[in-house]
């Protein structure tokens, strides 16, 4: 579900209309997420995880593929589906702002009402902000930023930094390949305080 520039404007919104119930409800990201990494899983195998009611969970499921984000991949019973690819870029009504819509943000959101965390920041900077923050927390796993560059650069505390880039840490590590060569956490902390005892 990768969209370009030079796909149809009704094709796009249309795609984006179809995500944008996965950003706003937490059990339906987690609901994708799971069948992401399900290579065609049945709904049995992923409601336990997801703490959801068999009836709820097939009421999900049929929205999800109704929206074209989920596809049936076995039609005989049990019926089974996988998610499809998302992948879309979204510039925030501002124009100030541009961010893509992944199925590592998805599992970002669906962590919501498991992680206060994640919670507190999408309340305060939401959807679009939790993605900037995402892509700080890669660049973070790579050694490439600390918490205190994202801080300054977004103009929050390094401590709100530092507790979203430690939230979204397992995000990172599920759908990014990060080097082992690249620096450590323990390595950006002291780089940290090198710089803090240098100031």
């Amino acid at each position: 579900m990768s969209r370009t520039s030079n796909q149809a404007d009704g094709d796009v919104v249309r795609d984006f209309l179809s995500v944008a119930d996965l950003l706003e409800e937490p059990r339906l990201a987690r609901l994708y997420t799971n069948l992401a990494r399900e290579d065609g899983a049945a709904v049995q195998d992923v409601m336990d995880d997801i703490d959801l009611a068999q009836g709820t969970a097939y009421s999900y499921v049929n929205r999800l593929v109704d929206a074209g984000v989920v596809e049936v991949t076995h039609d005989e019973q049990p019926r089974r589906y996988a998610a499809r690819e998302i992948d879309l870029t979204v510039t925030t009504t501002a124009g100030d702002r541009e961010y893509t819509i992944t199925p590592a943000l998805i599992d970002a959101v669906g962590r919501r009402k498991m992680d206060a965390d994640i919670d507190t920041y999408i309340d305060r900077h939401g959807v679009s902000g939790l993605a900037t923050a995402l892509t700080y927390a890669v660049a973070r796993e790579r050694g490439e930023v600390t918490h205190r560059l994202m801080a300054d650069d977004l103009t929050i505390s390094p401590l709100a930094a530092e507790i979203i880039l430690q939230a979204l840490r397992p995000v990172v590590h599920e759908y990014y390949e990060i080097e082992e060569s690249g620096a450590s956490l323990d390595a950006l902390h002291a780089d940290d305080r090198d710089a803090a005892d240098d100031a």
